[in-house]
């Protein structure tokens, strides 16, 4: 299955990227080595709208 829709954002400083958390609150969440967020986002168990 692949995963629904989002946004992806590249913040090139932790200021950047607070500020979009900021903007984007919990529709956002923050993509890090390690996570298992992506395999989740293909099962649809989580579908975050933007990708930090």
């Amino acid at each position: 299955m692949k995963p629904a829709p989002f946004e992806y954002f590249a913040p090139t400083s932790v200021v950047e990227a607070v500020s979009l958390l900021d903007r984007y609150g919990y529709d956002a969440k923050v993509l890090a080595g390690g996570q298992s967020l992506i395999p989740t986002m293909n099962f649809r168990l989580a579908q975050p709208s933007v990708l930090v």
